[in-house]
C-alpha cells in the first residue's frame, strides 16, 4: 500500500479543482489529478509537482471510471479522500451573460438535451464515480468524500423571496446542484456505518472559466473543500458548508 494518504480530485486540470490539488499536495497527500483530457491533466500535474499524478477520468464515461478505479487499486491500494469537483454549467461554447443563461434555462424553454448533458456530468457522473470508488474508500481507514456543490442549489434559499439566489434558480446547473446535495445526504446515510464522512461545500462566487464574473480567488474557493478533506477523525457528515458563512441550508 502507498505510504502517503491518497486523494482523488475530479475535474482537476484547472480552476478550483487544480487549486484543491495544489493545497492537498502541500498538506502531504499524493493527489490523483482527474482530467477528461489526459494531456491537459499531465500538464497540470507537472505544474503542481511530483506529488500530483495525472489520471485520465471522464465522469460521463463508465469504462474511463472503471479504469481509473482499477489503477488506484493496483498502484496505490488506498483512497483516503474523494473530491467530486467535475461539473459543467452548459455545453455551449458561446459566451453568455448570466441573464442570458438563466433565461435559456427556465423550465418552460430549456433544451432537454442541454439539461441531460449538464446533469450527466453534475449528477450521474458523481454517482458513477462514487459507485466505482466506494469499495476502495471502504477499505481505507478514516476515508472521506467531499462534493463540490453550490449555494445556487439550495432549495431553502431559492424559496425565500428575499434571497439573492431565488431569481437565478434554473433547472440545468442550479437544480443539478440541488440533486447533488440530495446525493450527498443519501451517501452520508449509506456510509455512516462505515465511518466514512460525506459532506458538500460551496466555493462561493469564485472567479473561474465557468464563472468569469466571480469575486473570490481560487484559493478562497478551494479552502472549504481542503478543510473537509483534511479532517481525519472526529468530523461531521452530511453537512453543507462555506468557508466564511459556515453551515448553509439544503
Amino acid at each position: 500500500m502507498h505510504d502517503r494518504p491518497v486523494a482523488l480530485v475530479t475535474g482537476a486540470s484547472q480552476g478550483i479543482g487544480l487549486q484543491i490539488v495544489k493545497d492537498l499536495t502541500a498538506k502531504g497527500f499524493t493527489v490523483l489529478l482527474g482530467s477528461r483530457n489526459f494531456e491537459r491533466g499531465e500538464a497540470a500535474a507537472k505544474e503542481v509537482g511530483p506529488d500530483a499524478v495525472a489520471l485520465q477520468l471522464d465522469v460521463t464515461d463508465l469504462p474511463s471510471i472503471a479504469a481509473a478505479a482499477a489503477r488506484i487499486r493496483t498502484e496505490f491500494g488506498r483512497l483516503d479522500v474523494l473530491v467530486q469537483n467535475a461539473a459543467i454549467a452548459t455545453t455551449s461554447e458561446n459566451v453568455q451573460s448570466a441573464q442570458e443563461f438563466i433565461a435559456a434555462s427556465r423550465p418552460s424553454v430549456v433544451s432537454l438535451d442541454e439539461m441531460r448533458a449538464v446533469w450527466n456530468t453534475n449528477v450521474f457522473g458523481v454517482l458513477a464515480v462514487y459507485q466505482a470508488m466506494v469499495p476502495i474508500l471502504r477499505s481505507t481507514p478514516n476515508s472521506r468524500i467531499v462534493n463540490v456543490s453550490s449555494a445556487s442549489g439550495s432549495l431553502t434559499m431559492a424559496s425565500d423571496p428575499n434571497s439573492p439566489v431565488r431569481l437565478g434558480f434554473e433547472v440545468t446547473y442550479a437544480a443539478s446542484k440541488t440533486a447533488l446535495n440530495a446525493l450527498t445526504v443519501a451517501m452520508a446515510i449509506e456510509l455512516e456505518a462505515d465511518g466514512i464522512r460525506v459532506n458538500a461545500m460551496t466555493p462561493g462566487s469564485t472567479k473561474t472559466k465557468m464563472n468569469p464574473g466571480g469575486t473570490d480567488t481560487v484559493e478562497e474557493g478551494a479552502a472549504e473543500a481542503v478543510r473537509l478533506a483534511t479532517i481525519i477523525t472526529e468530523g461531521t457528515s452530511g453537512t453543507f458548508t462555506h468557508a466564511t458563512y459556515g453551515a448553509l441550508p439544503w
